[in-house]
């Protein structure tokens, strides 16, 4: 999709939401976010600390000063934890693994084949995490390490970026970048977190983490919830039995802090089947699997240009995406999920798709409100692999300015599955290619197509989509509702092309003169920018 075609689908994208505004103020198109994390690489320009095998990293920790490296030898063990201590001025301190060839270039993700050049930051059972933040640490950089561990050993989290309990932003670390790193539990006994973001100005790029996973509890890749961002999860392969990112999740200790300006791209996020029960790669131990991505409590976040993989029925009823903001614990009333843009995104192989709850179902919370899910394909969404009801969204209660536009999926339940008791202000729906099933748009006790949408998405847009089945009587007018896949004209369905064909009826009938469904060069160059990494 050109920058024009671009530019003119977000201004209709805003006047769309604004034709379906709530009167009761009105909602608004999404906002991105407004801070980013520089995570470019610059040559540090102090000295460079050598800690040999056997050497104390945590005594050249503290005596490095900003500006230095810190060179650690190739596949050489280092027994944490270590704590990076609080220093004054603003260059960077990078620990990183020394001598030639043992890390890729800078951009290049990282994978497991790398680990036997890596210098291993190891920490045992009962110690506390492997990399911990002084209050206040800042400008650090980790560099092409294997952070895990010992054999056998379960910790909490391996890099522990800030306190969950520190309630000033002043105690808390900021500009901390993990940056090609291999960190992972351990394949038996897992590890509850890989990456704690409690922080300010912090970043995970280009990096592989692995087997995080428990039984029991919650367990994440990376996840935060007393930081204010910003944060960037870029390029990475990432891994988690509970939620392969979260933020939000438990309350902040600092009042009024929602996580912002979070951008999460060009990454994969995978459950190995293997943690699966009943599938024949199972291991089996019963992890506590859910979801691949939820935000509970966050602001202003960037979704782009990511496979998610991999989510089933097990402890939870397999969203692949969950964006339902939660005041945990009852303390955090400010807690939201606002201004989330879902955009270029790959979902495939998993129970549902996308699951929004507008408020707290346990305790009082802000509306979910503005979010744009566009330009993203859903494929093998439900059906007899993966069970459960192979529904494409779910809203439910009171959301705000929810927009899904050009997207094109390959699913076997609802559309929509829609409930109360407060109805969705602001909705609009438009230029998708979807299948009806049995119920097509469906809202509980209320109906399907026009009737659900009257009784709860009061003023809403739904125009120009492709719905495979159902009656066009049952929907509004200018859609086009088809009998059959074949109609619909993709190059090769079976085959998962899934670009409409030149001799598709849907070429250029979207609202704006463009095709409806995904744009599929927009999609590729999106996720492509990533493939350098593990796929």
């Amino acid at each position: 999709m050109s920058s024009r075609l671009l530019a003119i689908t977000a201004g209709l994208i805003a006047a769309l939401v604004a034709s379906a505004a709530d009167p009761a103020g009105g909602p608004s198109v999404a906002q991105p976010p407004t801070a980013t994390v520089e995570t470019s690489w610059a040559a540090p320009s102090g000295r460079t600390i050598a800690v040999p095998k056997g050497g104390d990293l945590q005594a050249a920790l503290e005596s490095a000063r900003p500006g230095d490296t810190i060179a650690l030898e190739a596949g050489a063990v280092y027994r944490g934890p270590f704590t990076l201590p609080k220093k004054s001025g603003s260059e960077w301190i990078v620990i990183r693994t020394g001598g030639e060839g043992a890390i890729p270039e800078p951009g290049t993700r990282v994978d497991p084949g790398r680990a036997r050049a890596m210098a291993k930051l190891v920490v045992a059972r009962d110690s506390g995490p492997a990399v911990k933040t002084a209050p206040g640490a800042h400008h650090y950089r980790l560099v092409g390490l294997e952070i895990r561990p010992d054999e056998d050993a379960f910790v909490y989290n391996l890099i522990e970026l800030g306190s969950a309990e520190a309630a000033s932003a002043d105690d808390l670390p900021h500009h901390v970048i993990v940056d090609r790193c291999y960190v992972h539990g351990d394949p038996r006994r897992g590890t509850r977190r890989g990456v704690a973001l409690n922080a300010a100005h912090a970043a995970v790029v280009d990096s592989y983490v692995a087997d995080i996973k428990e039984v029991g509890a919650d367990s994440q890749a990376v996840g935060g919830w007393n930081g204010p961002g910003p944060f960037k999860i870029a390029n990475n392969y990432l891994e988690g039995a509970g939620e392969n990112v979260m933020f939000g999740g438990g309350d902040p200790a600092i009042r009024d802090l929602v996580p912002s300006d979070i951008e999460i791209v060009r990454n994969r996020m995978a459950k190995p089947l293997a943690w699966r029960s009943g599938d024949p790669a199972y291991a089996g131990t019963a992890w506590t699997v859910k979801n691949l991505l939820e935000l509970k409590n966050a602001r202003r976040v960037r979704i782009e240009g990511n496979v998610f993989e991999g989510s089933w029925v097990q402890s939870q009823i397999g969203f692949a995406i969950v964006l339902t903001v939660r005041n945990q614990d009852g303390r955090a009333p400010w807690s939201v999920v606002e201004d989330v843009i879902f955009a270029n995104n790959v979902v495939r192989g998993a129970t549902s798709g996308i699951n929004i709850h507008g408020r707290d179902t346990n305790h009082p919370s802000q509306p979910t409100r503005r979010v744009e899910i566009r330009n993203n394909l859903f494929v093998d969404i439900g059906g007899p692999r993966w069970g459960g009801d192979g529904r494409l969204f779910q809203i439910v209660d009171g959301t705000a300015s929810i927009v899904i536009d050009h997207n094109t999926a390959v699913h076997t339940g609802t559309i929509i599955t829609a409930e109360g008791p407060a109805t969705h202000r602001g909705f609009v729906f438009t230029d998708n290619i979807v299948a009806h099933n049995s119920f097509g748009i469906a809202g509980t006790n209320v109906g399907t197509g026009s009737q659900a949408l009257d009784a709860l998405f009061p003023g809403a847009v739904v125009k120009r989509n492709v719905i495979v089945g159902g009656s066009s009587a049952e929907y509004p007018r200018d859609n086009f509702v088809v009998r059959s896949w074949a109609q619909v004209k993709f190059e090769d369905l079976a085959q998962g092309r899934l670009r409409l064909s030149d001799g598709s009826p849907f070429r250029r009938a979207g609202l704006n003169g463009t095709d409806v469904g995904a744009d599929d060069k927009a999609l590729r160059a999106a996720v492509d920018a990533g493939a350098n990494g593990p796929r």
